[in-house]
């Protein structure tokens, strides 16, 4: 019975995540992305805390994965984050491309 309710919630979040997110005007989306970075980079704070404390070899594996992937995510919001800031920078401040030989 518990396990249904969990599911239930589960469905639900999801559910009222996805209309907010849809409705989320395009130039809200940078600030909000790197507020999503905050939130991954305590996900990690998390993952390395359960990976710190974990005694059976499956605990060890399941967090160093929670760590690699917690980084991942981390790093790649960094990374769309600073990409989308850099479409909005005025065109003088812009880096000109390099070029190729």
């Amino acid at each position: 019975m518990i396990d249904l309710l969990y599911i239930y919630i589960f469905v639900l979040a999801a559910f009222v995540g996805y209309e907010v997110i849809s409705r989320v005007p395009v130039i809200l989306h940078t600030p909000l992305m790197s507020g999503s970075n905050f939130v991954h980079g305590v996900v990690l704070v998390g993952s390395m805390w359960a990976l710190a404390h974990a005694s059976t070899p499956f605990q060890l594996v399941l967090g160093f994965l929670a760590v690699l992937l917690g980084a991942a995510n981390a790093a790649g919001g960094y990374v769309v984050t600073e990409r989308m800031l850099g479409m909005f920078a005025a065109k003088s401040d812009a880096k000109p491309a390099a070029k190729e030989a």
